[in-house]
């Protein structure tokens, strides 16, 4: 066994990733997991029936939909070939940022969820949370998963809908917790579904007990469960098998070139916020007093300009199947990835929207690229970057992607459930 991974690389001081097992996960109810599998890819949880969690991350595509943007409620199709839509169903907004890898979010050190970390385990609202939901989350929640399960679902662009269209973003844009409790009835109201919760659930004796609470908590219990991968050729290396050649130049070359530094840990991830500067694009993460199509990411969450544009790490494992990469999904290739992290300033310079996976969406091409042309707001992003630059070779580039595929997991595009060919509710599974 290569018994150094587990301390550090010597000479670099840098701490590496370490084993996963199955032990390391989140504890799941298997009978709670099989309704969370049916909820995910039912459309009876979105404002309109017409779009479910697993449209945006659907097993096809390992668990993302292939975008730069998604394509949300309005939508038509799944992955790479959705499309935006036409009529009075055409989207109104793309999705501001990249569709989240779920890859071993069940694992016990995973402490902050969305990419500008607004969702972490406290207790400043009583309820275990610290969310968008403030004081209003209910109580209950088994745990990070659970709590970020319920927020697409009240998602005005994501799953809830457009003002006028139902009777759930009509709640929800009185108070965000209001939609919960009219998406709960739908559930309980469908006999499969009261009688799989009332088995599952043991405080749940008859169909008015079941809340949005068990319904996160189902939804929760299927992705800890459905997402872990921890069966790569990189962990095969950690008991004693060798990589291929150009794999292990690249694990040495990850190692010693600072990349471990912030992906660090299991999971290749510190789970810190760092500026990347990558290029900009898309309606933004606006805010009521900010209405300037820009993403100013962890700044968005605790106000503070030091954490301007600053965005979570993600995790590497599975990297290779999560393209498009950045918060906003940027980059098309592990390798245009890499050579920004070399240098941004000529990586942001060559880029242009035909990098972007963005399905089309004419009345829509006017926002897109609109941030672009804010002189100031660029030279802001640009010098709000944490990067130092890395010096690489072409040959080591492509052994740096080398690695990061010995990363994805033998089992990664063979889930224990998979997806549902029908839902109790009847309604089509994309």
């Amino acid at each position: 066994m290569h018994t150094a991974v587990f301390l550090l690389i010597a000479g670099t001081g840098i701490a590496t990733a370490q084993t996963i097992s199955a032990d390391d996960y989140i504890p799941v109810d298997p009978a709670q997991a099989r309704i969370g599998q049916l909820l995910f890819y039912d459309k009876i949880l979105s404002g309109n029936k017409n779009i479910s969690c697993g449209t945006c991350h659907h097993h096809d595509h390992a668990g993302t939909d292939g975008l730069s943007l998604g394509i949300g409620e309005g939508g038509v199709g799944v992955g790479p070939e959705r499309t935006a839509g036409t009529g009075l169903d055409a989207i109104r907004k793309r999705i501001p940022r990249n569709a989240p890898s779920l890859w071993n979010l069940g694992h016990n050190s995973v402490r902050v969820l969305f990419h500008d970390g607004r969702l972490t385990a406290s207790d400043i609202y009583g309820n275990g949370f610290d969310s968008p939901a403030e004081e209003w989350l209910p109580q209950g929640l088994d745990n990070l998963l659970a709590a970020q399960a319920l927020f697409p679902m009240t998602s005005q662009f994501e799953m809830a809908g457009n003002p006028g269209e139902n009777d759930v973003i009509g709640a929800v844009r009185n108070r965000i917790d209001r939609g919960w409790p009219i998406i709960a009835k739908r559930v309980r109201t469908i006999p499969d579904y009261a009688g799989m919760f009332i088995q599952a659930f043991d405080h749940i004796e008859e169909p008015g007990d079941i809340t949005i609470v068990e319904i996160g908590n189902a939804l929760g219990a299927f992705i800890a469960s459905e997402w872990q991968s921890h069966d790569s050729a990189y962990d095969k290396w950690l008991t004693g098998a060798p990589l291929l050649d150009a794999a292990e130049r690249g694990r040495q070359l990850f190692f010693n070139n600072r990349c471990a530094s912030c992906h660090a840990g299991p999971l290749f991830t510190d789970q810190e916020f760092h500026a990347l500067g990558l290029p900009a694009f898309g309606p933004g993460r606006t805010r009521p007093f900010d209405p300037i199509p820009r993403d100013v990411g962890r700044m968005g969450e605790t106000n503070l300009l030091v954490d301007a544009y600053k965005f979570r790490t993600p995790s590497l494992r599975n990297v290779a199947l999560t393209a498009p990469y950045g918060h906003n999904g940027a980059f098309p290739t592990l390798e245009a990835m890499i050579r920004h992290h070399m240098d941004p300033a000529l990586s942001r310079s060559r880029w242009t929207l035909a990098d972007a996976a963005l399905p089309d969406a004419p009345w829509l091409a006017h926002v897109d690229g609109a941030i672009m042309q804010d002189a100031a707001e660029m030279q802001r992003q640009a010098g709000a970057q944490d990067l130092h630059g890395l010096n690489l070779t072409d040959d080591e580039i492509d052994d740096l992607v080398a690695f990061l595929n010995a990363l994805t997991g033998e089992t990664a595009l063979t889930r224990p459930l998979g997806r549902p060919e029908t839902v109790p509710s009847g309604l089509p599974v994309d």
